[in-house]
């Protein structure tokens, strides 16, 4: 289990983040499995709000935490299982939800998985 970091926004172009633009992708390409580890990759970044992907080896996953912010969390690939405010959710391809700001989540892989995480700050 990783323990949550919230993502820090920079308002300043990345030339990794510039290539993506005005160009088809597919948000699941971005980022590769890492065994036994979870990684990332932020597709845009503003003081506004972030967009990130995330892949989650199995059986990896984010500890309980809160963000001051509501997260939007859509899977693009694999399976997991959340938790939000003690209730238990298996997601699959395709299904999102929604964190609430200030309220307890955490998820966990239940295959290699996934999944794109967009945070809106104001």
């Amino acid at each position: 289990m990783v323990e949550y970091e919230p993502p820090k926004h920079e308002n300043k172009p990345d030339e990794k983040r510039e290539e993506l633009k005005g160009k088809v992708i597919r948000l699941k390409d971005l980022v590769s499995y890492a065994d036994g580890a979870v990684a990332s990759r932020m597709v845009i970044s503003r003081k506004a709000g972030n967009i990130t992907i995330f892949s989650f080896d199995e059986n990896e996953g984010l500890s309980e935490h809160t963000a001051p912010f509501d997260a939007l969390v859509t899977i693009l690939e694999g399976e997991c299982e959340v938790w939000v405010a003690g209730q238990t959710f298996h997601m699959d391809v395709g299904e999102t939800i929604i964190f609430p700001a200030n309220v307890p989540h955490a998820l966990s892989a239940i295959t290699k998985f996934k999944m794109n995480l967009t945070m809106i700050k104001e």
